[in-house]
């Protein structure tokens, strides 16, 4: 899966995810009075109003980006019927082509981390019969419980030939906390990264690891830190636009060929109507500003992947 999202990037020349965090103050009134007209105020309208409008963002920005990033705690607030947008949600993208990175931040150890990473990456077994549940390509992953918790993700990663995004270097401002302190001299996140690319070693596609790592746009120096020490571990990039990640910050991220980073950005690009610069589309044409707002983020990179090197 590795690979195939490295082409998708090669293909699109855009090595960004849109991510799909959808929250009920996002989504335009027309399309929240329809499904509470049709399932009242209830959770399971709430979990149409959400599909809807990840339906309509999807469809008007499939062909330019390689992949999405439903983020599972925008759903679970909804309950059942919030899981139930979740999968037709995964389901959709992968009709349309698309890379699906579910969000979900498990972390566990032996036959609990076995089933997050059965749920998400591989196939449940029903008597004589196997199925898959949310059937993602990746899945975002905590490290704190340390190998026992990890190793479990990456064996059915093995299995299904699918992939993880490890959390390393996150792009919330309380991260350095814990991420920051230092251990031997050296900042933790450095250690971590060091065990990403460890795991990552034994499980490699052409170029790169299946096991990846997230590192946030919001600490470019850190971000070039971490290249060098994770160099065949795809590094997955939050806090690019709302959280204040812009392109310039982003090339180190990167290897000079361009690859070897996927940079996300969520509410700029799904609630990009609301932003000024985007109202001119209104409530009634989210999509086409989300569409907008994706041609904009592939120019601001790509300029700045420019100068890399």
């Amino acid at each position: 899966m590795i690979q195939k999202l490295v082409e998708k990037i090669k293909k699109t020349h855009a090595p960004i995810c849109v991510g799909l965090d959808p929250m009920l103050s996002y989504i335009p009134d027309h399309i929240l009075k329809k499904a509470y007209g049709e399932f009242g105020e209830t959770l399971e309208g709430a979990a149409e109003a959400v599909w809807q409008y990840n339906k309509a963002i999807v469809d008007a920005t499939f062909d330019l980006i390689p992949a999405v990033k439903p983020q599972s705690a925008m759903y679970e607030q909804f309950g059942v019927e919030g899981l139930k947008a979740f999968q037709k949600t995964v389901d959709y993208c992968r009709e349309k082509g698309l890379i699906v990175i579910g969000d979900v931040k498990r972390g566990d150890i032996g036959s609990t981390s076995a089933a997050y990473a059965t749920g998400h990456l591989g196939a449940v077994k029903v008597g004589s019969k196997t199925y898959p549940a949310f059937n993602e390509d990746f899945i975002t992953v905590n490290p704190y419980l340390g190998t026992d918790g990890v190793k479990p993700f990456i064996d059915v990663c093995k299995e299904e030939k699918k992939g993880i995004f490890i959390l390393v270097k996150t792009s919330n401002p309380s991260s350095g906390e814990f991420q920051d302190r230092l251990i031997d001299g050296r900042p933790l996140y450095e250690w971590v990264g060091e065990m990403v690319a460890k795991w990552g070693s034994g499980h490699m596609g052409e170029d790169y690891s299946y096991v990846g790592a997230v590192v946030g746009a919001t600490y470019p120096e850190m971000g070039k830190a971490l290249r060098q020490i994770m160099p065949k571990s795809f590094i997955l990039v939050p806090g690019y636009g709302a959280q204040g990640g812009k392109g310039a910050d982003l090339k180190h991220f990167f290897h000079e060929d361009g690859l070897g980073a996927i940079v996300n950005s969520s509410r700029g690009i799904i609630a990009a109507y609301k932003q000024e610069a985007y109202s001119r589309f209104g409530g009634e044409h989210f999509a086409d500003a989300s569409r907008a707002a994706v041609l904009d983020m592939i120019n601001d990179i790509k300029g700045a992947l420019g100068h890399v090197g």
